[in-house]
């Protein structure tokens, strides 16, 4: 169907043909990292009698985003317009839900083909059987799938970490979004941290994910790692040896923190540096952000769904993601498999239509051209000290304005004086999105909306309870009964330390 190369190469071309300059890194100076959604679609002359015949398929980019930021708490605003979380893979899973109000609008007016159909309960929508989503990610996301064991004389970021001691790990990694000491080895091309990252040798092994999606193996059993478990007593920490006997002397370290309420890092030197398996949060620049890691984010994902609380009034079930794509980069397969799927695998008892997925997880051998490592090996030594990009990029498949471009959390060039108006809201903040949702429901007739959002009897955990019609942006969320339900569950089995935001940063209309 296709392979991991081929999903790279289609949002690289993207990113360079479809995304304006402004936005992206100086030249010499500036990295940043990319992230996507990829439309899956078998092309519509696809031979019935030829079963034993390679399926052809379209891959259309229809979200993308750049971005390397996050804001502290105290920059925080209750009005819900400015974006709090600015990596690359927030940006693009944004863009992709500002996607999914654009095609369901088009669903509910029934003017022009879309990617959903009607499903069999009243007044809601599910994905056309044919279609899947491809995420990809020029980087491993910050936080657990990071964390990455360096082997003694490996030529390359590691071998795929065999589940015999990953199971039994502390393991610290590098996110490469901020640049403490310890990364600065990895500028310097001729220092063993750059030798190791050369990716010219691979063994048999570490071939097997890269693979075409539709001849894939299973891969790896996922190990038995969830933070539910973890405690101060039994962390979870990468030692021992790798396949072949190489010796794991040291882990790429991540900067998201553990929250408040797991088990800390041991902060041990070499591969005992981290604990692996935790809830993390990104770091700041003095100020604490309360985002979580984008490898928790990318793990809610995968039992909640990519279209989020609002979405969910509208769909019968959650729109999940096929496949994960990173880019070249340090990379454990093991450490994906763990912080993506293996955390949240013993969660059970969702609601109908959740359910934690086998995402299938592959890596490209094609580098993003502006990722730290690209432009690290291409800057003149007397060019001065790399920084990442302040800008975040986000694009949609949309008619109208598809590109938003942001510094700081709000649209580029917004000045002290301008925060508040409209103008100086992100397309993809919490209230434009909120207001996009408003207006799809505005253009469907009050008796053709969802049960969930009705004003009459609604049956809600098998008790029949008179519910008012939600007004604020919390309301709405908060009356998506099944998402929550699905929501909590996974707080109360895996993350029960997931950092939530209070409800007075939700109650803008």
């Amino acid at each position: 169907m296709w392979t991991a190369d081929e999903i790279a190469q289609l949002c690289y071309e993207h990113y360079g043909s479809r995304l304006p300059k402004q936005g992206k890194p100086e030249p010499n100076r500036e990295w940043t990292l990319l992230a996507a959604v990829v439309k899956i679609q078998p092309t519509a002359d696809q031979a019935c009698d030829r079963p034993d015949r390679p399926v052809r398929v379209t891959k259309e980019v229809v979200s993308m985003g750049t971005g390397t930021k996050c804001i502290g708490q105290s920059k925080m605003r209750k009005s819900g317009d400015i974006l709090n979380d600015s990596h690359a893979e927030v940006i693009a899973r944004r863009s992709f839900q500002r996607y999914l109000l654009h095609q369901l609008h088009l669903a509910a007016s029934l003017k022009e083909d879309s990617i959903f159909v009607p499903g069999t309960q009243r007044e809601l929508w599910k994905l056309r059987p044919d279609l899947l989503f491809v995420f990809f990610s020029s980087h491993t996301p910050c936080g657990d799938a990071s964390i990455i064991p360096m082997l003694q004389f490996e030529d390359q970021p590691c071998c795929p970490v065999s589940r015999d001691w990953a199971n039994n790990p502390s393991v610290d990694a590098s996110d490469n979004l901020e640049a403490p000491e310890d990364k600065r080895k990895c500028e310097d091309s001729d220092s063993p941290v750059t030798k190791k990252m050369r990716l010219e040798h691979r063994t048999p092994d570490s071939m097997a994910h890269h693979q075409s999606f539709g001849n894939q193996e299973s891969g790896p059993n996922s190990p038995d790692v969830s933070s539910s478990n973890l405690t101060a007593e039994e962390p979870a920490a990468v030692t021992g040896m790798a396949p072949g006997g190489a010796k794991v002397v040291d882990v790429y370290r991540t900067g998201a923190k553990c929250v408040p309420g797991e088990a800390g890092d041991s902060g041990k030197p070499g591969a005992a540096y981290h604990r692996v398996g935790l809830l993390r949060v990104k770091p700041g620049r003095g100020d604490r952000t309360c985002s979580m890691s984008c490898s928790d984010k990318l793990a809610r994902w995968n039992v909640l769904g990519c279209q989020g609380a609002l979405l969910m009034h509208f769909l019968e079930e959650p729109i999940y993601l096929s496949a994960v794509v990173i880019g070249k980069c340090p990379y454990s397969q093991e450490a994906m498999q763990r912080a993506l799927i293996g955390r949240c695998q013993n969660v059970s008892a969702l609601p109908e239509g959740f359910g934690v997925q086998e995402v299938k997880i592959q890596q490209s051998d094609l580098l993003f051209e502006q990722s730290r490592c690209a432009v690290q090996a291409k800057k003149a030594e007397n060019q001065g000290r790399l920084v990442p990009c302040g800008a975040a990029i986000s694009w949609s498949a949309v008619p109208e304005q598809p590109l938003d471009v942001t510094a700081n959390g709000f649209p580029q060039g917004t000045t002290k004086k301008g925060i508040g108006r409209l103008q100086a809201r992100s397309r993809i903040s919490k209230v434009e999105l909120f207001r996009s949702f408003q207006k799809l429901l505005s253009s469907i007739s009050e008796d053709k909306w969802p049960d969930s959002l009705s004003e009459n009897l609604c049956a809600w955990w098998c008790v029949c309870i008179r519910v008012q019609k939600p007004v604020t942006y919390h309301e709405y969320k908060e009356a998506a009964s099944t998402y929550q339900r699905a929501w909590s569950a996974l707080r109360k089995q895996a993350f029960g330390s997931w950092i939530r935001n209070p409800p007075d940063y939700q109650q803008f209309k």
